[in-house]
């Protein structure tokens, strides 16, 4: 199957993961943080496990996975207070717990591996319209709210709320992998830039990057997932090798 016409929800997907998650990923990278999209991710995939496994309803797994990644947030946001020499240790600890948890939830499902091996690496180009509605909706009154407040993502108390809820939603339709991606590697690859316009980059180097992994993954028969994440690598190592700024410095 070659028709590029089942790519438009997928990449439609990407980009409104990018628009919330590059402006993330630049507070992420200002605050020192790098493994909190790691951790929370997993107890947010820790959560849809548990209830796929106690609620036999799929509509109850972004609001379970929700409530937990609200819950591994606090936790992240307590840790960091309260240790903050030692806040990527700690960060990294309870990924590490979710994780190891996660396992063993799924240790006695026959299908077990592969709800993890969803979890972790997804498969875009399953997603419907049907399933981008929650992050959707949680998307559109993020960025409301930004238009609004600019700063808003830099206070502590909106920060960990708004990165949880996104994230939580994200996971489920891209898979753990392809969220951490989403946050790090366009904001990373601009963070060399100043201006407004350094976040639009951003957000096109990631559409770029997901149109790639995905022309790749359609044409190749390879999972998507991992696809976009090397993608997104690529074009954001040459965008970063490519700026002036760098060039300079070396």
């Amino acid at each position: 199957m070659n028709d590029i016409s089942v790519l438009w929800v997928p990449w439609v997907t990407g980009f409104l993961v990018l628009m919330t998650h590059v402006p993330l990923g630049e507070q992420v990278l200002q605050r020192g943080i790098v493994f909190i999209d790691l951790a929370i991710a997993q107890v947010a995939a820790l959560g849809v496990l548990m209830a796929g496994t106690l609620i036999d309803d799929h509509h109850w797994s972004w609001p379970a996975g929700s409530l937990a990644a609200l819950g591994g947030a606090a936790l992240v946001a307590w840790l960091s207070e309260r240790w903050p020499e030692r806040r990527e240790a700690l960060i990294g600890l309870v990924y590490i717990a979710a994780a190891a948890v996660a396992v063993l939830w799924v240790s006695a499902d026959p299908h077990g591996h592969q709800k993890l091996s969803a979890m972790l690496a997804g498969d875009v180009l399953w997603v419907n319209w049907q399933d981008l509605l929650p992050l959707s909706i949680a998307s559109v009154t993020v960025l409301l709210l930004q238009s609004f407040r600019p700063q808003l993502l830099s206070r502590t108390w909106a920060f960990y709320p708004c990165f949880a809820i996104l994230v939580s939603l994200s996971v489920p339709l891209l898979g753990l992998y392809l969220v951490f991606a989403s946050l790090i590697v366009p904001a990373l690859s601009v963070a060399h830039r100043n201006g407004s316009s350094s976040r639009w980059l951003a957000v096109g180097l990631g559409s770029a990057g997901y149109a790639l992994g995905l022309l790749a993954s359609l044409w190749l028969d390879l999972p998507s997932g991992p696809s976009i994440v090397l993608t997104l690598m690529l074009t954001g190592l040459l965008t970063a090798t490519g700026s002036p700024a760098l060039a300079k410095q070396r």
